[in-house]
């Protein structure tokens, strides 16, 4: 029998034309239709070692799922993805894949060929799932774990992929689980932070409802710290806490001109326009919007800030970052897609001070340039100014967009619970806290990271809140020096 050929190139993927969607807040990349699907998945070599199910840090059952959308098993390769991932449309969307499962793919391995492309195949199974929700047949209840048939009350604290994660698989274990969100809306940072041409909102919405299909319940506007603490919740039943606050702490440039009008934070920036609507006319929530746009900043949020801008209608949004391109850490389709829509790049620049006007508003920002010396602790090239190259920017509003810091508001009000150095919250390897009813995971441990990073976090530390309330939690066992 004929050796079957190896398909290397991959499937492209549809995506609106440049110039048309900075002119709309529609997802930018439009999706798999089944033919392309069906043509990716054939490119699976279904290895038997599968290093991409050791890169997810769900541990979806990569190989499986996609030899289910090759036979056309639809339906089939959603419920195997579902087993391990309670957000597969977000994820396809959002999570870094050419880092993770695909970073690790054979087919990447293969002289002249490119890695699978499982985010996006993720994205088409949980896409035909909803399009198809109402033909989903009714499923039979779950088996309910005898020890937990009393309906033991866990409450987790904070909406974001980390919380929400960690009340799906705890509902799955048969818990009576309430979600305890300081906004108006679920999400986290899949509402408030990414952009609606990279996640629909609608999209977050369907995948959250689901989770209330499961039985989780949700009490918005209730920030754990403030209206209530956990000793609260205690009184109120509750046996076991998972904490996933976030990062959402703005963090600033200690260079002078920080006070002035047109000085935002991206995390401000970001919120008013994804989850207030600033954009829309028919929300009374606005924001400065510029039209000579500067962003601080190369992760995936300066880029979101960079592209927001010009959605806005900004004459010039500008990214300024003080490495080389090379080290960027903003995800090389978010680059590209900024590159695409126009957005200028002052790489090797570093701000030394926000310039303003006699009225208090940013008139111009001064930057100096930079070269990169050895390597710094997170193994990249140091930036180093070069002294007698400044110059300014004409730029009329300033985004900053260079990390986060950690959720102070139920940490700070919760003695006892021991924090690191960063104010971060410290954690064993059972996700365990301080105190043995809080379990944490997310941004609030790692500091800023990806959506399914703090999703495995969710993930790992249900599974050792169920031991903990079976009584059956074993404490980590310690490396040896």
């Amino acid at each position: 029998m004929a050796k079957k050929k190896l398909n290397k190139v991959r499937t492209l993927m549809s995506e609106q034309d440049a110039q048309e969607r900075i002119h709309n807040f529609n997802e930018v990349a439009l999706g798999y239709t089944k033919e392309q699907a069906l043509l990716e998945a054939s490119r699976c070599i279904q290895c038997k070692n599968q290093p991409c199910v050791a890169g997810c840090p769900v541990e979806v059952a990569i190989p499986d799922f996609i030899a289910l959308i090759a036979e056309e098993r639809f339906e089939d390769a959603l419920s195997k993805v579902k087993e391990t991932n309670v957000l597969p449309a977000i994820c396809g969307r959002v999570c870094p894949q050419e880092t993770q499962c695909e970073e690790v793919c054979a087919m990447g391995r293969v002289k002249g060929s490119s890695p699978v492309a499982i985010g996006r195949l993720e994205r088409f199974v949980a896409d035909w799932g909803m399009a198809h929700e109402d033909e989903a047949p009714v499923e039979d209840e779950q088996d309910i774990d005898t020890k937990v048939s009393k309906k033991k009350k866990v409450a987790i604290i904070g909406a974001g992929p980390a919380g929400l994660t960690c009340a799906g698989e705890l509902a799955k274990f048969g818990y009576d689980v309430t979600i305890f969100e300081a906004l108006h809306k679920t999400g986290g940072v899949l509402v408030y932070g990414i952009p609606e041409f990279r996640l629909p909102k609608e999209i977050v919405r369907k995948e959250i409802s689901m989770l209330t299909d499961l039985g989780v319940k949700i009490k918005v506007n209730t920030i754990i710290g403030k209206l209530f603490t956990v000793d609260d919740l205690r009184e109120m039943e509750f046996e076991a806490f998972f904490a996933g606050v976030g990062a959402g702490l703005p963090a600033f440039l200690n260079v002078p001109g920080m006070e002035y009008n047109g000085v935002l934070s991206a995390n401000e920036y970001l919120t008013r326009v994804n989850l207030m609507k600033a954009y829309d006319s028919d929300y009374d929530t606005p924001v400065d919007k510029g039209q000579r746009v500067a962003v601080l900043g190369g992760g995936n949020v300066a880029m979101d800030s960079a592209r927001t801008a010009l959605r806005l209608g900004a004459e010039k949004s500008m990214i300024v970052y003080r490495r080389s391109e090379k080290e960027l850490p903003a995800r090389h389709e978010e680059y590209e897609h900024a590159v695409e829509e126009g957005v200028e790049f002052h790489l090797l620049r570093n701000p030394t001070e926000i310039l303003g006007d006699e009225d208090g508003f940013v008139k111009g920002m001064e930057v100096i340039k930079m070269e990169l010396g050895e390597l710094d602790d997170s193994g990249r090239r140091r930036p180093i100014a070069r002294p007698g190259t400044e110059y300014v920017l004409d730029t009329d509003m300033v985004i900053v967009a260079i990390g986060a810091r950690a959720n102070p508001v139920m940490t700070k009000n919760t003695p006892g619970l021991k924090l690191n150095q960063w104010n971060y919250i410290e954690v064993d390897a059972n996700m365990q806290t301080s105190i043995p009813d809080i379990f944490a995971g997310g941004d609030i441990v790692t500091g800023a990271a990806t959506v399914i990073s703090a999703m495995g976090a969710g993930r790992k530390a249900a599974e050792n809140m169920h031991k903990y309330l079976r009584g059956e939690l074993e404490p980590p066992i310690e490396d040896e020096e």
